[in-house]
């Protein structure tokens, strides 16, 4: 990996998208300090710690790098932005007219991201919107009025319309993967502050064996959960496709084999963020409406739930009953990882265009044959990277709760992107390399 950082900085045309990137990066933490006009931002870590929800904003502050809690300009991050996308995708499997202008080629793809950003603005606005309004009323702005209302909603959606410009401009003219680069520098951004928070928790003040202790075993554990990580997002299924011969003009041609590749993480890490936003939506919403506030036996009713919701509250030794919540977020993990594979996998249509390539799977017929064994090799893969997801995801949850460890940024499901994104990060990388020079290929 070092032997291609540094023959990418020592290309020309490579090392000036590399600069770009860094320039860009440089930029978006910058105006993550920048705080939003008319708000008392030193109240808001405030609000959260007041309401016992550390944990549920936990994963939304790391994806904005901290500027959440701060409530800048960049509070949102690029979370509408990712929305949208997802919100595209589906509608571009459901609805046979998007489905159709993706296949367009080029300048389909063009209407459909322009779309997307037109998606994201309204989307940045609603949340921009629900935020202001919520913040406003629990008496954290300076003045709260319908100006302060309107000035911090233009600003927080002209800033996470920002952040989309900069991912797209470094897709363009920087490494790629702009928007992904784009949150996993957020991510590290907390990184710092994570290990301040284990060297408090853990090996403050304790003594010196002790202290080599904890380090040994904080190391370890973040190791070994990075290695798995990658074994996940690098793995995959090698279908075998053989292809038959056919006879154009004079000559043969096909005949050659080939593999369709299954990634044992089919879905990405999308099953563990839909899972969490669900558990979590629920208990933002009850602490914008100031549930906890009343003493009557509802009030009481709706806060074992919410607290039932909470991943901290999880395998807390006393209070076993509220871990019921992490029998619902593995099952909602499972049932995710099934429904995004479904509708981003289709295998009928594989095995339709191999039968009309001439492609088939050896000892399988084309066609209804091929899709079903295809099918039924999908749904044990889909298991065993939905497994995979909830080992990483319930680490965390399982020394939070046994051994009341602070929240990190850089655990679970943060950690699959930051992988993620460094690994396809490296590979884009590396294609450039290839295009300049087939010796680079085989080099790295």
């Amino acid at each position: 990996m070092l032997k291609l950082l540094r023959s990418a900085f020592q290309t020309r045309d490579i090392r000036s998208r590399l600069i770009y990137t860094f320039g860009i990066i440089w930029v978006v933490r910058f105006g993550s300090l920048l705080p939003t006009p008319g708000v008392n931002t030193s109240f808001i870590s405030e609000w959260i710690a007041q309401r016992g929800l550390g944990d549920a904003f936990n994963f939304f502050n790391a994806m904005t790098g901290g500027s959440f809690e701060s409530l800048s300009i960049l509070a949102m991050g690029v979370s509408p932005y990712i929305t949208s996308s997802i919100i595209m995708q589906l509608l571009t499997i459901a609805i046979p007219a998007l489905e159709e202008l993706q296949k367009d080629g080029e300048e389909g793809r063009k209407r459909i991201q322009e779309w997307t950003r037109y998606v994201t603005v309204a989307l940045a606005l609603v949340q921009s919107l629900a935020m202001s309004l919520g913040f406003g009323s629990s008496g954290y702005f300076i003045t709260y009025n319908w100006q302060s209302v309107v000035v911090c909603v233009a600003t927080m959606t002209a800033g996470s319309a920002f952040l989309m410009w900069c991912g797209e401009r470094v897709t363009e003219n920087g490494i790629g993967n702009g928007i992904s680069i784009i949150l996993s520098v957020g991510i590290l951004s907390r990184i710092p502050t994570d290990f301040m928070n284990l060297y408090t928790t853990f090996i403050w003040g304790q003594p010196i064996p002790i202290a080599i202790l904890a380090v040994v075993l904080i190391l370890a554990v973040i190791l070994a959960m990075v290695i798995f990580v990658i074994i996940l997002q690098d793995g995959e299924r090698k279908i075998p496709v053989q292809y038959s011969q056919k006879t154009q003009g004079r000559k043969n041609v096909g005949g050659q084999a080939s593999h369709i590749p299954l990634k044992v993480n089919t879905a990405g890490v999308y099953p563990v963020i839909f899972a969490s936003s669900l558990m979590q939506f629920p208990v933002i919403i009850s602490s914008f409406l100031g549930s906890a506030k009343s003493g009557d036996s509802a009030t009481s009713i709706v806060d074992h739930i919410m607290r039932t919701l909470t991943y901290t509250m999880w395998l807390k030794p006393g209070q076993w009953w509220y871990s019921i919540g992490l029998i619902i977020y593995i099952a909602l993990i499972i049932g995710f990882a099934y429904f995004y594979t479904s509708v981003t996998f289709n295998p009928i249509e594989i095995a339709d265009n191999m039968k009309k390539q001439g492609g088939f799977v050896p000892g399988i017929r084309p066609g209804k044959p091929t899709s079903e064994y295809l099918s039924k090799i999908l749904h044990y893969i889909i298991f065993v990277g939905a497994i995979g997801l909830i080992v990483i995801s319930v680490i965390p949850i399982v020394f939070s709760g046994l051994f009341n460890a602070p929240s990190l940024s850089f655990s679970g499901t943060s950690l699959i992107i930051i992988v993620g994104v460094v690994l396809e990060t490296l590979k884009q990388i590396e294609s450039l390399m290839v295009v300049r020079s087939y010796k680079g290929f085989l080099d790295y």
